[in-house]
């Protein structure tokens, strides 16, 4: 058949995505970009926060039009969207013919088979199922980089989050197997490595009964053709001095670090359900720059969360003003249901929480304008992402640049240059938050 996928949401839901994409490729099926061609059309879905909510919904709307009209023949939900809401997707939308929660999708191929044949079906597992199919994946991001998730759900339990609910608790991939799959990707000419899971830094406690992740870093290090590692979604409280000694030791390992702090005001982190103080915050970041001068930290924070006070709010402001975080996005407070925080007294209201995020980003982008300024003549290897078309120019990423969230850097050159390749790049002036370069 010819297959419509539509993957939203994170680069985690991303790897899930082309999991799935090669189930479906090992079974014969051809995929289109053109909903109006497509004989299934296939959404794994995101509902992390509303926006992405009525993003999956409005998405599921629109390519239900196709099932009636066009040569579709089946429509297919998955991912958390599906896991969450699945009796009400399959009541309210009668065009979509599968849904598929998050621990179920390696039933694909065998689902859509009966939906081919007029066989309407949910498939819904234990969240405490851990989902690791056979078939290899198929990349969607270029090839030259690739998304490493080691682990599934989360036991964190923040007051604000759903994820618990629709993915289940935190459950590691065995060692081996991550091991044996990122050295399969490197095969695949993959250079750059990016580790992935609701949190990384818990990697193999419930697995090995003690934190394994320096341990996995460096065998990974070990595997040849891979160029750049990188780290997200490292709760602070969980760095250890061994992942720090790590990050100092292994040349692979970029000194880039993202950081999910949230807030930095004691009281709203308490009613976050978070383990750290602004205190702690302060510590662990000084403790990182100590170790690691030239690292590049990026947090994400909420604001507007409940009961957030203007005094709350300041406090989030000086310690953006104090931390100077390299990278840093905010987003405004989701009252998601079945969260203990939407039942909270003091919610705010929607153009208080839009005016302090305004507020909020405003002091980082001054903050990272002068952070870019100051990289003017610095030299740093860049992986280049592809030509500026029509231009002499050529768009990659440094060290510094995850995929996706982070700046750029353009390099002005007569030379040809391919996605892919490592450049060494002088850097000699700045534009808001990209970069400008030459080679050297």
């Amino acid at each position: 058949m010819k297959l419509l996928f539509i993957s939203l949401g994170c680069d985690k839901n991303l790897v899930d995505s082309e999991q799935m994409l090669g189930l479906l490729e090992k079974e014969g099926h051809t995929f289109t970009d053109d909903e109006t061609e497509a004989e299934v059309i296939i959404i794994n879905t995101c509902c992390f926060i509303n926006d992405a909510k009525e993003e999956s919904i409005n998405t599921i709307l629109e390519m239900a039009e196709y099932r009636k009209t066009g040569p579709c023949r089946a429509l297919i939900v998955t991912g958390c969207l599906a896991q969450r809401y699945s009796r009400e997707i399959t009541e309210e939308i009668p065009e979509v013919d599968a849904v598929i929660g998050t621990t179920a999708y390696d039933a694909l191929p065998e689902i859509l088979e009966k939906a081919l044949k007029g066989q309407k079906e949910q498939k819904l597992e234990s969240l405490n199922r851990l989902v690791r199919p056979k078939a290899g994946r198929q990349l969607t991001t270029g090839g030259h980089y690739a998304h490493l998730k080691i682990a599934e759900g989360c036991d964190k339990h923040c007051t604000y989050c759903i994820i618990p609910r629709i993915r289940g608790p935190y459950r590691s991939v065995p060692m081996e197997e991550l091991l044996k799959e990122a050295a399969d990707l490197a095969g695949q000419g993959v250079k750059e490595l990016i580790l992935v899971a609701q949190e990384t830094t818990l990697y193999g406690l419930d697995l090995y009964g003690e934190k394994r992740l320096p341990a996995l870093l460096r065998e990974l290090c070990r595997i040849k053709g891979l160029r750049w590692i990188r780290l997200q979604y490292c709760y602070p409280e969980e760095i250890t001095k061994e992942l720090i000694q790590v990050l100092q030791e292994e040349p692979k390992l970029c000194r880039y670090l993202d950081l999910p702090i949230q807030h930095a005001s004691d009281p709203i982190l308490k009613r976050m359900g978070r383990r750290t103080t602004r205190a702690d915050l302060e510590q662990i970041i000084a403790d990182l720059r100590e170790a690691l001068p030239d690292i590049c930290l990026r947090t994400t924070l909420i604001t507007g969360f409940p009961g957030e006070t203007e005094e709350d709010h300041r406090e989030l402001m000086s310690f953006i003003d104090t931390c100077e975080f390299d990278r840093l996005g905010v987003f405004t407070y989701s009252q998601e249901e079945d969260t203990p925080a939407a039942q909270m007294p003091g919610q705010i209201d929607e153009e208080v929480k839009e005016n302090r995020q305004a507020e909020l980003m405003e002091l980082q982008q001054e903050i990272a304008f002068e952070k870019a300024e100051a990289m003017k003549g610095r030299e740093l290897e860049v992986l280049i992402e592809g030509r500026v078309s029509g231009e002499n120019a050529y768009v990659g990423r440094t060290y510094r640049d995850a995929p996706d969230v982070d700046g750029y850097i353009f390099i002005n050159t007569e030379e040809t240059l391919m996605s892919g390749d490592f450049a060494k790049v002088r850097v000699t002036g700045a534009c808001e938050y990209d970069l400008i370069g030459e080679l050297i």
